[in-house]
């Protein structure tokens, strides 16, 4: 019987397949007590237990191909240093001796207990942590049952069953395999490299999470936080996940799958004829240059913003680089990681932020050197976080800096200041520049003397303040995606008020069009970096807006270049004009439709 289910989009596309399920070992394991004689046989078997998980994680490691992403090594770091966690070694033996649980119940009764531990945690981030932990269990526990199997092996059997077909000359015609979990580890994840798996589904899962970050980095459609979706299917049925609307269609009537097949065939299609748009200038109609830059996470991300020609970096979001990971990168790591991006850009500006973590991003090497509790406040994206956890943090601070300056004496640099409030704050963070500049002529180090320094706008107080940074900075980027939540009160990471996250709202428009217009006449050059960048409809809303210079995940650039080619700046700021004036939401969505369609 076909059925959908809804949940939240991390990777757009299209793919139709059939199911593998990923069965989760921890939703039905035997609970017995031993027998007394035996306690220690079955501590032997958990041990070794997670002896095995241990070392199949150090093979995953040692097997890495060359073009992994790098953060797929610091996961598996990250699951090793979880099992050695006296909270998952220790515990569970103590279980097994003072209470005669067998392995599998006393893993499982342990792992309810540091679940609850997240559940009253207030941290986004946190939170997606507790799905790690959960994964490093599942593993272990598929070894005591006897369960364990991989992506791996299933991927193998695959490609030997096309290679038998191939060799007896048979026509190939394998459908593609949709995993469907509870959840899926990034040791899993490994395995989307191979062709055989086309997509994933899962039935926990967030944003933040990491199965989300390495979904993109795979380019593979996907969907999370379906709920009940590993155990409503069945293995080999047929199922659709849209990538983009986030849904998983189940058993698909015939009519259906001949739309879905329709619109995969139109998506790539599309997608080949917006290649062909990557060496052509971006210009409008009207012939006036736009600049479409790339946002990247990690250095790696450079090949792909060159492939869709972006015209440099215009956001170089470092906190990527100390995410999932047990001690801070020194200087000379994070030098090396910035050198790489402004290399790989041949000459193209590169726009590194410095670190942005606090709120639903901090890095676990943050936690262990800075301690938990200074981050976990009540509201934590109104704490400690961005600049004011680097001013808090002088050294930490510095040593990033004195990165980014050695960094720039190897191509065009500009260092970016995020979540600037307060005037005071933009001082502080410009003399500890002067002072890395100082430590650095000490040690004889070449680095950039003229870096241009900017601030992200994307709290109200800084785009209603302008001028007072005008005087301070050198440029502006708009982040829109906090500057919509500190706007409208709204936690874009709660389902319970997602729906109220409205880039089109009267008031972000207001603010994103004041802060272009001031920035235009103060002679400050000014770009949008947020998600609203991206978004091939809003594309000429912004250029009416007066917006010369975008950028966006490197995925959406062509989409918004072919918006861009066919825009006539006098007609966008025509009806941009009328949308400001509109006031009312209804009205200023069908003016936005209608500067699309013009």
């Amino acid at each position: 019987m076909a059925f959908t289910l809804h949940g939240i989009p991390v990777s757009r596309g299209i793919v139709i397949g059939r199911v593998h399920l990923l069965a989760s070992a921890a939703l039905e394991v035997p609970h017995y007590l031993v027998v007394l004689g035996t306690v220690e046989e079955e501590v032997a078997r958990l041990d070794e237990a997670i002896a095995t998980v241990v070392n199949e994680l150090y093979q995953l490691q040692s097997a890495l191909p060359a073009d992994a992403p790098a953060e797929f090594a610091a996961l598996v770091d990250l699951h090793r240093l979880i099992l050695q966690d006296p909270l998952l070694s220790e515990e569970p033996v103590r279980l097994i001796r003072e209470r005669r649980y067998n392995a599998e119940w006393a893993l499982t009764t342990q792992l309810q207990a540091v679940v609850e531990q997240f559940e009253e945690m207030d941290d986004e981030y946190i939170a997606s942590r507790r799905a790690d932990v959960e994964q490093v269990v599942d593993r272990v526990l598929k070894v005591l049952t006897g369960s364990a199997h991989s992506l791996s092996l299933v991927a193998a059997e695959a490609e030997l069953e096309a290679d038998a077909a191939r060799r007896d000359g048979k026509e190939i015609d394998l459908d593609p395999m949709i995993v469907i979990a509870h959840d899926i580890s990034p040791a899993d994840m490994l395995q989307f490299k191979k062709q055989v798996f086309a997509g994933f589904a899962t039935d926990l899962g967030s944003l933040t999470a990491h199965t989300a970050i390495l979904a993109k980095s795979f380019d593979i459609p996907a969907v999370v936080g379906l709920g009940q979706a590993s155990r409503l299917l069945r293995q080999d049925e047929c199922v659709i996940v849209d990538g983009d609307a986030g849904v998983l269609i189940v058993d698909p009537s015939p009519i259906v799958l001949d739309e879905y097949r329709l619109r995969k065939r139109d998506l790539e299609l599309a997608h080949e004829k917006l290649k062909r748009l990557a060496r052509m200038q971006t210009r409008t109609l009207d012939d006036q240059s736009i600049e479409l830059y790339a946002n990247i996470e990690l250095p790696d991300d450079c090949a792909f913003a060159d492939e869709v020609g972006a015209a440099g970096i215009g956001l170089f979001r470092t906190e990527f680089l100390f995410m999932t990971r047990d001690s801070m990168p020194d200087e000379d790591e994070q030098f090396e990681a910035y050198r790489r991006v402004v290399v790989a850009m041949t000459g193209r500006p590169v726009t590194i932020r410095t670190l942005d973590i606090g709120a639903d991003k901090t890095p676990d090497a943050a936690r262990l050197e800075f301690g938990s509790n200074v981050f976990n406040t009540t509201n934590p994206a109104l704490g400690l976080r961005a600049i004011r956890f680097c001013l808090a943090e002088p050294q930490m601070f510095l040593i990033q800096l004195r990165a980014i300056l050695r960094a720039a004496a190897f191509g065009p640099v500009k260092l970016l200041i995020p979540m600037i409030a307060h005037p005071q704050e933009v001082d502080a963070a410009l003399v500890l520049i002067a002072t890395a500049k100082g430590q650095l002529d000490a040690r004889g180090v070449a680095y950039d003397r003229n870096l241009a320094v900017g601030g992200m706008i994307e709290i109200p107080a800084a785009a209603l303040s302008l001028a007072m940074f005008a005087k301070r900075l050198d440029f502006f980027s708009i982040g829109t995606n906090d500057l919509i939540q500190y706007t409208l009160a709204i936690d874009r990471t709660d389902n319970a008020v997602a729906h109220l996250y409205d880039p089109l709202h009267p008031a972000i428009l207001q603010l994103i069009a004041q802060t272009i217009a001031t920035s235009t006449r103060l002679g400050i050059p000014v770009s949008v970096c947020g998600e609203m960048a991206g978004d091939p409809m809003l594309a000429r809303l912004l250029l009416g807006l007066g917006l010369r210079q975008f950028s966006m995940h490197p995925a959406q650039l062509l989409a918004v270049k072919y918006e861009v080619l066919r825009s006539d700046i006098a007609a966008c700021e025509t009806l941009a004009r009328k949308i400001l004036a509109a006031g009312e939401p209804d009205r200023i969505r069908v003016l936005v439709d209608r500067l699309r369609a013009a």
